[in-house]
């Protein structure tokens, strides 16, 4: 295998990767569950807000998991 073939294919992953957290970026707040799924822990105290999305990241990697499984079968 030449092993430029390796760092295309991974940078088309990477670029991959790229354009759907931006797409997320741009359009999250358009996606209803998005960042308030149960589990995700916020906390608001006067001024001051801390938020943790718990709940959302584990659904996210499961997801991103199962995708980039699909494509780096062999």
């Amino acid at each position: 295998m030449n092993p430029f073939e390796s760092l295309g294919k991974m940078l088309i992953l990477l670029g991959v990767f790229i354009i759907v957290t931006g797409l997320l970026l741009v359009f999250g707040s358009k996606i209803p569950f998005l960042g308030r799924l149960p589990g995700d822990i916020v906390i608001k105290r006067g001024n001051f807000t801390f938020y943790f999305p718990l709940a959302t990241c584990i659904v996210l990697s499961i997801l991103l998991t199962l995708i980039l499984s699909l494509f780096t079968r062999r």
